[in-house]
């Protein structure tokens, strides 16, 4: 049976196919949904872990006790789980260990767009990329398989295109796999990377590339689609795909495996073709496995000038893209480029990101703003703190870095209180341990932890703070006071997001305090269906409004001005969107004419009708 899938569903079912028993990762854009998809499979165990190195080391673990096992995470998150990676690469395995990479070209929802292929030869592990959804699932087995052949783990590397794009995939069934161990083992030599031992694991790790390298030129997913000879193109993973629309005669060489690269196969392809380019998205991974092998790869009119010959490194690429660098390049005449055509649309306002209707982070960086102090920000919806009018952020770097950065301000002897802000699951990722930092170097930094009560951003993926495990189990719910006093710090409030009296109150309160301290601001994401339920529309009583903005100003999408004006500023007034409003109550509080009814009055006024 055929059905469409994304990517990442595909991947969820081929690990299911292939029989992987264990999957581990950390929810984020473009990975999160193969976790979701795998753990609605019956017979599987899989888990939202508190980091991607924690998830790599449940899977390696997994795979250690001889059960297949999967693990996934963003780009970003391979820096986390590095350290597990490389060892796990050392040691090998007794099962076979997918690790799936989700690349995300142009930054749809990242911080850089970093190339991972480049960890596939920095640890000397093989690297596999599929080019549309029917080889994602395919390549999960075939991943599996080379990783029980050659004792290691496999990179899959995805992109956001492939990701998030439905294919056709044809389904098969599960196949049931006894653990290839009786018992757990016990063999140091090949398990416990002490350096005497790891000292004799580099040279079977070398050799273990040699072979690979052999294994590649034969591998059935490197293959030629001859065409017109005049014209070759290397490629790989969703690349290959705008290579046969803007280039549909020529010849395409397509590689399933980017590491080891199959020397033969490329340098065979190269003598047959007059004119060899790569299409790759990101880094020139490949060109420049290509020229060292001597390879002449074409460079346009320019000549080469080193990094990426025609293709632009930055950015995703598309048709429209490839087209273009192309007919600049000479491969193509200007006449291939069809005309782009744009909607009639005249000029539209700028629609930036922006927290939602009733976001409960809204009224804490009301506060914030207030203070005008530095503040040290990090990933998640809060991120978008640092946009007019708020703007309320002052820097933000990777998952739990705000804390340190703010710490690190604060010992260089800058005159200023450094405040930081994290979210709930960010806090279990890596905030735990730049608090404790904090603590036992007697640092001043104030850390806002804003639990919203999910992971919130990727879509609302449970932690441990909310209770339920990623499949439907109750587990413990972690609190996070008692957490904090148990790291050491003394001075700790919790306050209810939404009150912004208590919120100002708990943050002098903080800032008064001569040492480490923490504010908890507590208030369930505005989405959450179980919230959305109670959402109750506020309502503006124009003849009390002046026009003073104080509402507006929160950046509330709920809010508008309206056509009325107050007569002696000559200011519009505001007006609440019904269909948008949450009734959180924030533009109410802060209302100083008392123009915005509060829920208990708009409840009254139903409850008299």
């Amino acid at each position: 049976m055929k059905t469409l899938l994304s990517a990442n569903e595909a991947v969820a079912r081929g690990a299911w196919e292939a029989g992987v028993v264990v999957a581990s990762a950390y929810p984020g854009t473009p990975s999160t949904e193969i976790l979701e998809s795998f753990a609605r499979y019956p017979g599987v165990y899989a888990e939202w872990a508190t980091n991607e190195k924690v998830a790599m080391d449940v899977a390696i673990g997994a795979a250690y006790a001889g059960r297949r096992a999967l693990t996934c995470m963003k780009h970003v998150g391979l820096n986390v789980a590095a350290d597990a990676l490389f060892y796990a690469s050392m040691t090998g395995l007794e099962a076979g260990l997918v690790i799936v990479s989700a690349d995300d070209p142009e930054m749809h929802s990242s911080q850089n767009e970093q190339d991972n292929r480049r960890y596939a030869k920095f640890a000397r592990l093989p690297c596999l990329e599929p080019s549309d959804s029917q080889e994602a699932k395919e390549l999960v087995g075939v991943a599996l398989e080379i990783s029980e052949r050659f004792d290691t783990p496999v990179l899959l590397r995805l992109t956001t295109r492939l990701s998030h794009t439905d294919t056709l995939v044809e389904l098969g069934e599960r196949v049931e796999r006894p653990p290839t161990v009786e018992k757990y083992p016990r063999n140091p030599a090949k398990y416990v990377m002490v350096p005497g031992n790891a000292r004799k694991r580099h040279p079977i790790i070398e050799e273990r590339v040699r072979r690979l390298a052999e294994f590649a030129e034969t591998f059935p997913y490197n293959r030629i689609e001859w065409g017109d000879r005049s014209l070759g193109i290397v490629t790989c993973g969703v690349a290959t795909q705008y290579a046969r629309e803007v280039f549909p005669q020529a010849s395409v060489l397509r590689l399933g495996m980017t590491y080891p690269l199959p020397r033969r196969l490329v340098q065979d392809f190269a003598a047959q073709v007059e004119r060899l380019i790569v299409l790759e998205e990101l880094d020139p991974f490949l060109e420049e496995e290509i020229r060292l092998l001597g390879v002449e790869v074409y460079s346009g009119p320019q000549g080469y000038q080193g990094g990426k010959s025609i293709f632009p490194a930055c950015g995703e690429l598309d048709p429209g893209v490839v087209r273009e660098a192309a007919i600049g390049a000479g491969l193509l005449p200007p006449a291939a480029a069809p005309p782009v055509l744009q909607p009639e649309t005249g000029e539209l306002p700028a629609r930036p990101p922006v927290l939602c209707p009733g976001c409960p982070h809204r009224p804490v960086f009301v506060e914030l703003r207030r203070s005008k102090l530095p503040i040290q920000g990090d990933i998640g919806c809060y991120t978008l703190g640092l946009l007019p009018p708020l703007s309320s952020i002052h820097s933000c770097g990777c998952m739990g870095a705000g804390i340190g950065v703010a710490h690190g301000a604060d010992v260089a002897g800058d005159g200023e209180r450094h405040v930081a802000v994290i979210g709930d699951s960010t806090f279990f990722h890596t905030g735990m341990p730049a608090l404790l930092n904090v603590v036992y170097n007697r640092g001043k930094t104030v850390t806002v932890i804003m639990d919203n009560r999910t992971t919130a951003m990727t879509g609302h993926q449970d932690n441990p703070a909310t209770g339920r495990t990623l499949q439907g189990q109750e587990t413990v719910q972690i609190e996070f006071e008692p957490l904090v006093r148990a790291l050491g710090v003394e001075e700790v409030h919790v306050v209810d997001a939404y009150d912004i009296q208590a919120v100002r109150e708990a943050l002098q309160a903080c800032l008064a305090h001569d040492g480490p301290s923490v504010l908890i601001t507590r208030r369930e994401c505005a989405l959450l269906p179980e919230v959305r339920r109670q959402w109750l529309p506020l309502r503006v009583e124009l003849e009390k409004c002046n026009g003073c903005w104080a509402c507006i100003r929160t950046g509330c999408p709920a809010l508008f001005k309206s056509q009325e004006v107050y007569e002696k500023t000559g200011r519009q007034k505001v007006e609440i969107d019904p269909l948008l409003c949450t009734g959180c109550e924030v533009c109410a509080q802060l209302c100083p004419t008392e123009a915005i009814l509060f829920r208990a009055q708009i409840e009254a006024e139903v409850s008299d009708a």
